[in-house]
C-alpha cells in the first residue's frame, strides 16, 4: 500500500523527469532510489537506450547498477526503487536480483504501451514468479506519470520509438 511519502517522493520524480522534457535527455522513465529507514535518495537516473546505444539501460537498471557501484555492494536490501513507469521484466528481475525493499512505481505497462513497445508481463507477475521477495506498489501518482508520456515533446520522440530498429 501507498504511502503519503510514496505519493510526495513519486510526484517529485515525475516533475525532476519534466525538467528534461524538450532536451537532448529527455525521456519518460526516470527511477531513484531511495533509503527505506531515513527517505533520503541515494541515486536518481533517467532511461539513457538511445544516448548509451545500448537497450539495457534503463532507468531502473541505470539507478540499480549506480546505487551497488557507489555502496560497494550487489545488494540493495534497505532501499526502494521509485519509477515513473512499472518495471519491465529486465528492470523488475533487476530489482530482485538487487534485493530492493520495494518497488514504486506511476504510470503502468498498459499506459507506456499507448507510446512505446512492452513486453507484457507485469512487476507484480514477475515476483509471483520468482522465489525472491520485494513489495511492488503501483501505480501511485499515476496522472503525473502519464502525463510525462503525453507531452507533446515526448509524442515526437516516442512516435520515433514504434519505428523499426532499423529505420531508427
Amino acid at each position: 500500500m501507498a504511502t503519503t511519502a510514496d505519493l510526495e517522493r513519486m510526484r517529485a520524480l515525475a516533475l525532476a523527469a519534466s525538467s528534461y522534457l524538450g532536451t537532448p535527455r529527455q525521456s519518460p522513465f526516470c527511477a531513484d532510489v531511495i533509503d527505506s529507514t531515513s527517505g533520503r535518495r541515494l541515486i536518481r537516473r533517467l532511461n539513457a537506450v538511445a544516448q548509451e546505444h545500448d537497450p539495457s539501460s534503463h532507468a531502473e537498471v541505470r539507478a540499480i547498477r549506480a546505487a551497488t557501484k557507489k555502496l560497494k555492494t550487489t545488494s540493495l536490501k534497505g532501499y526502494t526503487l521509485y519509477t515513473t513507469c512499472e518495471p519491465c521484466p529486465m528492470c523488475m528481475a533487476a530489482a530482485l536480483w538487487a534485493g530492493v525493499d520495494r518497488v514504486i512505481y506511476g504510470a503502468t505497462i498498459d499506459d507506456a504501451a499507448r507510446h512505446c513497445s512492452q513486453i507484457y508481463t507485469y512487476a507484480k507477475q514477475l515476483v509471483k514468479r520468482s522465489d525472491l521477495q520485494c513489495e511492488v506498489v503501483g501505480p501511485v501518482a499515476r496522472a503525473e506519470c502519464v502525463a510525462l508520456f503525453e507531452d507533446p515533446r515526448m509524442l515526437a520522440m516516442t512516435r520515433l520509438w514504434r519505428k523499426p530498429a532499423a529505420a531508427r
